[in-house]
């Protein structure tokens, strides 16, 4: 895979909610879905993604954050807990430009679940 395919935006929104996003892919991985607040439509795009491997670790971070805000945080967790052991392993974009390890960003994943941060995306109901 491309580092461009690779390429993902990590935002923190006010609530602190995980966005993951890959943007400027050929790949559908629920970016579009995910920044609207279309949560259920995003698990969908990521779950239908033939182009692009479960393995993936973009992928297994969009699916983390997705499933992670409709409460799902087990499943959730298991993504982000497999992202971060991933034998693949890219650099990142977030979204101040850093770039920043796949595994480390699995791993904010998992240390938002633990602090509850999700618990409260959920109770407001959100490529």
């Amino acid at each position: 895979m491309s580092l461009i395919a690779a390429a993902t935006l990590l935002v923190f929104a006010t609530e602190g909610t995980l966005v993951v996003t890959a943007p400027d892919t050929e790949y559908d991985i629920g970016y579009e879905e995910l920044v609207a607040g279309h949560d259920r439509e995003a698990l969908k795009a990521i779950e239908e993604c033939e182009k692009l491997s479960d393995h993936d670790p973009a992928r297994q971070i969009n699916h983390a954050v997705a499933l992670a805000r409709v409460g799902e945080y087990d499943e959730a967790r298991a993504r982000f807990a497999a992202a971060a052991r991933n034998a693949d392993r890219y650099e990142l974009e977030t979204a101040t430009g850093d770039w920043v390890d796949s595994r480390v960003l699995a791993r904010r994943g998992l240390a938002m679940i633990d602090r509850g941060e999700f618990s409260q995306y959920v109770a407001l109901a959100n490529r």
